[in-house]
């Protein structure tokens, strides 16, 4: 019979325990991030800024405007060899469903701003002749204290 209520108390410990120790973290999860890493090839990197800075703005604006996104980043960096980027686009959503959900939109927004497949197709292999795609990554951004 001890036995039993000392197993009774040890799992009544437990399970009030639990919950305290998961809310006791000094982190929690924040936004979700699509990082896209580009390689301007020598002599492109005006060329390829001045994109970002009209159509990629313009749709990055939009999709900001809707609620789709929360915010976009573009950071440049010095690459050591062609397989390294020289430019780092970052754009930042709510959470993962919201980026999941809101995928359809944001293609139909990006179709309305830009005339249509054929047209965008046409972004690409232009942009192709000047910029190299190494690499895309999603991140969820960690933010360094309890959750409130």
């Amino acid at each position: 019979m001890r036995r039993t209520a000392s197993a009774l108390a040890v799992v009544c410990v437990l399970l009030f325990a639990l919950p305290m120790l998961a809310q006791s973290k000094p982190y929690h999860d924040g936004p979700v991030w699509q990082i896209q890493f580009i390689h301007a090839k020598a002599g492109m990197e005006d060329r390829y800024l001045r994109y970002l800075a009209s159509d990629w703005k313009k749709e990055q604006d939009a999709m900001q405007k809707a609620g789709y996104v929360l915010a976009y980043k573009v950071i440049t960096t010095e690459a050591h060899n062609p397989a390294d980027p020289n430019v780092i686009l970052m754009v930042q959503f709510k959470d993962m469903t919201t980026l999941e959900a809101n995928g359809d939109k944001m293609e139909e927004l990006g179709q309305q701003l830009f005339g249509g497949n054929s047209k965008i197709e046409a972004g690409y292999t232009d942009r192709s002749t000047y910029r190299d795609i190494i690499g895309e990554r999603l991140g969820r951004e960690v933010i360094l204290e309890p959750k409130k």
